[in-house]
C-alpha cells in the first residue's frame, strides 16, 4: 500500500483536458519531484490531491482509503504548501500559526506544541512575536511552510516552495524538506528548477499535455532516454568547436590527440555529463518554463 496512489485520473475543463489519464504512486518517506512546462496540469493534480477539484474519471487512495472530492476524512493526513504565500501580514508569526492550526482542528496544548515544533523547524523561532509584513521572502516562505505541517502530515503537497527566495533561505527550505524526509513523511515536490529535481527528489515524474510521460530517478531516465555519454566540446583559437561523445574518461587521450592535430591551439575544453535538463528536452520539446 502506497501513502498515495493515482489511478487514471481524468479532468475536463470546457474543451481542455487538463488531466489524460494520470496514473501516479507516492512511496514512503520519498520525495517525488513533479516536473513540467506550464499548463502540463502539475496545479490541476496537486488541486484534485487535496480534493479541491473533483476529476471526471479515476481515483485518489490515501494510504489505501479512497478519497473522493469534500473527503476530509481520507486527507487528514495530507497537507499542502500552496505556491503563493497564504499568510496574514499584520499578525505574528506565532498568531499565524495559531489561526491555522485552529483551521486544521488544533486546540489548547496540541496547538501550542505545534507552533513551538513548526517555528524551530523553520528558523524562525527568534521572530515568532514580529509581524510578517517585516520579514523577508525567504522568512515568508519559511512560514508559510510551517503553517503546512502544524498537524504533522504523512504526506505533503509542496508547489514551488523556493520561488523568489535568497540563496540562504533556499539552503534551509532544502534543510527543512531533507529533515521531514527523515522523519518519514512523503513529498510531492513542484519545482521549475532542475538542481532542486536533482538534489532533492528520489524520483522525477514528467507532465505534458495531462499525461505522466516519464517516472523514475535521475540516471533511470537519463537511460531510457538520452543515454549515459558525456559529452565533450572541444574550442579551438579559430573558433570551430568539435563534439565528441564518450563512455568514459579513457577515451580522453585520443580526443586530445585529434585536438592536437586540427592546426589551431585549443582555445577550452568542457565536459557534461547527461542532465536532467536535457532528458527534460528530450520528453517534451520544451523549456521548464515554457
Amino acid at each position: 500500500m502506497y501513502p498515495l496512489q493515482i489511478e487514471n485520473v481524468v479532468k475536463t475543463f470546457a474543451s481542455r483536458r487538463a488531466l489524460d489519464g494520470v496514473s501516479l504512486e507516492l512511496r514512503d518517506a520519498e520525495v517525488l519531484g513533479l516536473l513540467g512546462p506550464n499548463g502540463a496540469g502539475k496545479s490541476t493534480l496537486v488541486r484534485t490531491i487535496m480534493g479541491r477539484v473533483r476529476p471526471d474519471s479515476g481515483t485518489v487512495s490515501i494510504f489505501g482509503q479512497p478519497a473522493a472530492a469534500g473527503d476530509t476524512d481520507a486527507r487528514s493526513e495530507a497537507g499542502v504548501v500552496p505556491q503563493e504565500i497564504a499568510l496574514y501580514p499584520n499578525l505574528t508569526s506565532r498568531e499565524n500559526l495559531s489561526v491555522f492550526g485552529r483551521y486544521l482542528g488544533l486546540r489548547g496544548n496540541a496547538l501550542a506544541e505545534a507552533m513551538t515544533r513548526s517555528l524551530e523547524w523553520a528558523a524562525l523561532t527568534d521572530r515568532a512575536n514580529e509581524p510578517v509584513k517585516t520579514f523577508s521572502g525567504g522568512m515568508k516562505r519559511r512560514l508559510n511552510m510551517a503553517a503546512g505541517v502544524l498537524h504533522r502530515p504523512r504526506i505533503l503537497l509542496l508547489d514551488e516552495p523556493t520561488v523568489g527566495v535568497d540563496p540562504q533561505s533556499r539552503e534551509r527550505i532544502y534543510q527543512m524538506i531533507e529533515a521531514l524526509r527523515a522523519e518519514g513523511v512523503s513529498l510531492i515536490y513542484t519545482t521549475h528548477y532542475m538542481e532542486e529535481a536533482e538534489r532533492l527528489c528520489d524520483r522525477i515524474a514528467v507532465m505534458d499535455v495531462g499525461r505522466v510521460i516519464a517516472t523514475g530517478t535521475k540516471d533511470e531516465l537519463v537511460r531510457d532516454t538520452i543515454g549515459t555519454k558525456r559529452e565533450v566540446v572541444v574550442s579551438f583559437a579559430d573558433g570551430t568547436q568539435v563534439t565528441h561523445l564518450i563512455d568514459d574518461a579513457a577515451e580522453m587521450p585520443r580526443i586530445m590527440r585529434e585536438a592536437e592535430s586540427h592546426g589551431s591551439a585549443i582555445r577550452d575544453l568542457t565536459m557534461k555529463s547527461p542532465s536532467l535538463e536535457k532528458v527534460f528536452l528530450h520528453l517534451t520539446g520544451r523549456g521548464l518554463r515554457e
